[in-house]
């Protein structure tokens, strides 16, 4: 399992916050081979003398604790470390805010878009904000991680996890796109263990971990994370920002085609991920070498055009770029999948019905030795004497009839001529 990054440090003495109190509390319960804090093994040596015994066994328990530590541990196993997230009450920009407990948050948020919200994320990961609850970074936003969220929201005003619930709107995880927020709000004590992230897209096809934008120590970063945290996974909420619009390639709605402004040449957009994952998942993997991204390339067109022909459609219907059809087939994850094909980097001129004219009497082409070539492999070439080659026979038509017949198909669908399922089929 990996480990999240959280910044291992040594608590202050002198430090008052929940964080540093709870680390000197847990270092002063072992000692210090086993990871104890060297000045509270003076005050201890007398008992430990004593029962000896125990505190061996006691190490050896806590280092069992550790390594049972991951999804595959047991009932009972140790859970990930508590996010070391401390932060700052609600306040104005730049300032700490009022002293006492939060002040009543503004619940009319700014217009903002996805893009707008996954660009200002990404703004503090590129420029490593480090993580501090007490400082504000030059947008006047709190570097913590509830300022980081008001920052990307670009809410006006520092949040912090008990208010930030009233800028949006509450929505089922399988709803979430970027700009999404994911909402962990401890009220029994919101200093241990509150969290917030900002979804910028899942990074697999099972959904099971996403791109988290986040403000962690030792500074803003954007991560691969479980779906939905390392800790309190189960008490994530999905929240949208009640002030979405819909930007040039962008939309509010979960299902609605953005528009073909989104996609093709040029495009950079949430939109052009969940593409890719799309079409990842309907069979497409082959054509991309490092994933889903938000550039448009040659790899989203090529996996958008197989994805149309697996459909049977032709010409502009099967140009590469998604229109509302393909789309909508994605999303609902209906339609015929892309069928599979050779090495990665190879084209797919195979999986391409060539039409039904290259199969007729007297046509000699090479599409006609390709497709007896595959019907030798699949086990469907009785009827050739010598082998197939590039004229079309009836030794030919004998064998796709055989084909199709094995497919269940009678009548016309077993003519022993090519259609596109037949092809498609065939070279699956």
């Amino acid at each position: 399992m990996t480990v999240p990054v959280f910044e291992e440090y040594e608590p202050a003495v002198d430090c008052g916050c929940p964080g540093c109190a709870q680390r000197r509390r847990t270092a002063a319960a072992l000692p210090v081979r086993c990871g104890g804090h060297p000045a509270a093994h003076g005050a201890r040596r007398a008992l430990v003398l004593v029962t000896a015994a125990g505190v061996v066994l006691s190490c050896g328990a806590a280092e069992a604790a550790v390594h049972t530590t991951g999804p595959g541990a047991g009932a009972g196993a140790a859970a990930d470390p508590e996010p070391d997230t401390p932060q700052g009450a609600a306040g104005p920009l730049g300032t700490g805010g009022a002293a006492g407990p939060p002040a009543a948050p503004q619940t009319v948020p700014r217009e903002t878009t996805r893009a707008a919200i996954v660009d200002r994320a990404k703004k503090w990961v590129s420029a490593q904000v480090p993580y501090d609850t007490a400082a504000y970074w030059s947008d006047g936003y709190r570097q913590d991680c509830s300022g980081y969220v008001s920052m990307a929201w670009d809410l006006g005003t520092n949040e912090w996890t008990g208010s930030l619930a009233a800028f949006g709107t509450k929505i089922a995880r399988s709803e979430l796109q970027p700009g999404d927020m994911l909402l962990f709000h401890n009220p029994a004590d919101p200093a241990l263990g509150s969290h917030v992230t900002i979804f910028g897209g899942w990074t697999d096809s099972t959904h099971t971990h996403y791109l988290a934008y986040e403000q962690s120590r030792p500074h803003a970063r954007g991560a691969t994370t479980p779906m939905a945290y390392w800790t309190h996974s189960s008490q994530y909420v999905a929240y949208r920002h009640k002030g979405l619009t819909a930007g040039p390639a962008d939309s509010g709605s979960a299902t609605g085609f953005p528009g073909a402004a989104a996609f093709g040449p040029g495009a950079h957009n949430a939109y052009v991920t969940r593409l890719g994952e799309l079409l990842i998942a309907r069979g497409g993997k082959r054509f991309y070498t490092t994933g889903a991204g938000p550039r448009w390339t040659d790899a989203d067109k090529r996996a958008t055009r197989a994805f149309q022909l697996a459909q049977g459609w032709k010409g502009k219907d099967a140009d590469g770029v998604p229109g509302p059809g393909t789309w909508s087939l994605l999303l609902r994850g209906a339609g015929r999948k892309i069928p599979a094909a050779g090495p990665v980097g190879e084209t797919d001129r195979t999986t391409v019905f060539p039409g039904r004219g290259s199969f007729r009497p007297g046509r000699s082409n090479g599409h006609v030795r390709r497709l007896g070539a595959q019907l030798v492999k699949k086990g469907y070439g009785r009827h050739y004497a010598s082998g197939p080659g590039p004229r079309w026979t009836e030794a030919d038509r004998r064998n796709v009839e055989a084909f199709q017949q094995a497919q269940g198909w009678r009548g016309g669908a077993a003519d022993g001529y090519p259609g596109p399922e037949t092809w498609r089929r065939l070279f699956a």
